[in-house]
């Protein structure tokens, strides 16, 4: 099992990067976040899962631990491959999956494409007591501080333009959530909000 790279970075996607590892370039399939926070010829390390299966060695990348513990445990419902478990954790941060998961909002599983409510309710159902506590101490704060200033926007539209908006339809959606930014909203419920727009 490969838990985790250390290497410099050979090339970026948007959804996946290529770490220099003892002379060989690891592909590491990443969340559209994970891979804008990488750069290029620098160093970085990333938590890994290795998903085996007769065809394929296919290796997954994450910024944190808790991130590829979340990543690893959604995979036990039935139904969700890696890639379904990647998408959650492009649209959600691990502690919003949390509340999603604890309080039984289907409407924040099923923002993740691929998931429809029976998915969500299984997710639940199997998932409520296995990510352990709910962050904080309220279940419907959202878990993502809001970081000082604009920086909420430009982390909203990376995530954005790495699920596959264009920049101008991103600054579009950016413009409609603002205000929520200004009430103190996390930055995952901005870039939920900003899904919502994108998808009407």
């Amino acid at each position: 099992m490969i838990a985790s790279l250390s290497g410099t970075v050979l090339k970026v996607g948007l959804d996946s990067v290529v770490v220099g590892v003892g002379g060989v370039g690891m592909l590491v399939h990443t969340t559209p976040a994970t891979a804008t926070s990488v750069r290029l010829g620098q160093p970085t390390e990333l938590a890994t899962s290795l998903v085996v299966r007769e065809d394929s060695l296919t290796l997954y990348g994450f910024a944190t631990d808790d991130e590829k513990h979340v990543f690893e445990t959604v995979q036990t419902v039935s139904g969700v491959g890696p890639r379904l478990a990647l998408a959650v954790l492009a649209v959600h941060s691990p502690d919003a999956v949390r509340v999603a998961l604890g309080t039984g909002d289907l409407v924040a599983l099923t923002k993740v494409p691929g998931i429809g409510k029976k998915g969500a309710e299984r997710m639940v159902l199997e998932l409520k007591d296995k990510l352990g506590a709910l962050p904080g101490s309220a279940g419907r704060v959202d878990p993502v501080h809001l970081d000082s200033g604009e920086a909420w926007r430009e982390q909203v539209r990376e995530a954005l333009v790495g699920l596959g908006w264009t920049a101008r339809q991103a600054d579009d959606a950016l413009d409609k959530v603002a205000p929520l930014a200004a009430d103190g909203a996390g930055v995952s419920a901005l870039l939920r909000a900003a899904l919502q727009e994108l998808g009407r």
